[in-house]
């Protein structure tokens, strides 16, 4: 991805995450990694193949302190970031209907930590990121699209991606007067943790997702439209508000 160097991803823990964190350093950038439980192992050793240019830390996106301190960190070794990548989120129930019993508390986590855990993020890092390659991601999901809504559940998740969606377009809309981005790309259905243990049911390994988010970052990071992209990472359809 010509011109861009330094970048910023959350939710590294595990799976996507961690995987964007693994082929960044491989691509020559400096990433700065933040995750809820970090993978201290997994960090200690890329950290030793790549020195210098990983700096790990924990970062809860739900926390206003968490995200200050982060960005605290992040001002302390630079002052622009090319590409921020907001990947953190989680999944929540997602079989109770309206007929059914929902967790009300669960809803507002997962609304706090998916869209909100973006935009806060967003905001902290602003400068640096206006500074810098003017570039943000928000990995969404096409369970946030209302023209493809076809179920009956996920009521948090669902409607957490689509306030990240509406979240993002907001964003855009300021930023791109200044020559700001906001790319938002759905990973298709990947085999992970977000169910609480190891999902195989998905098409794609994390190192697949990750490969197809970054192929699509490098195609569409200059381009600045009305509305944020908001497509596919795997085919690079666009997908319907």
């Amino acid at each position: 991805m010509t011109g861009i160097k330094t970048v910023m991803v959350s939710g590294t823990d595990r799976g996507i995450g961690l995987e964007l964190v693994k082929q960044l350093l491989q691509g020559d950038y400096t990433v700065f990694a933040g995750g809820i439980a970090p993978d201290e192992a997994a960090l200690g050793q890329l950290s030793n193949q790549y020195p210098g240019r990983l700096h790990g830390f924990r970062l809860d996106v739900s926390s206003d302190n968490s995200v200050k301190e982060a960005a605290n960190r992040i001002a302390g070794v630079t002052d622009r970031l090319d590409l921020l990548i907001n990947n953190a989120a989680i999944l929540g129930d997602i079989d109770a209907t309206i007929e059914d019993s929902l967790d009300f508390e669960e809803i507002q986590r997962i609304y706090n930590i998916t869209a909100l855990g973006a935009i806060r993020l967003s905001n902290a890092l602003i400068g640096p990121i206006m500074n810098g390659g003017k570039l943000i991601v928000n990995i969404t999901s096409e369970a946030g699209s209302i023209g493809l809504s076809h179920r009956e559940s996920w009521f948090g998740y669902s409607m957490a991606k689509a306030a990240l969606n509406m979240g993002s377009t907001i964003i855009h809309r300021k930023i791109s007067k200044k020559g700001g981005r906001v790319l938002l790309l759905h990973p298709g259905w990947v085999k992970s943790f977000m169910r609480g243990k190891w999902d195989n049911g998905g098409i794609y390994s994390p190192e697949e997702a990750a490969s197809n988010l970054l192929n699509q970052i490098a195609q569409h990071k200059d381009e600045i439209r009305d509305l944020p992209l908001y497509i596919e990472a795997d085919t690079g359809k666009e997908l319907p508000w």
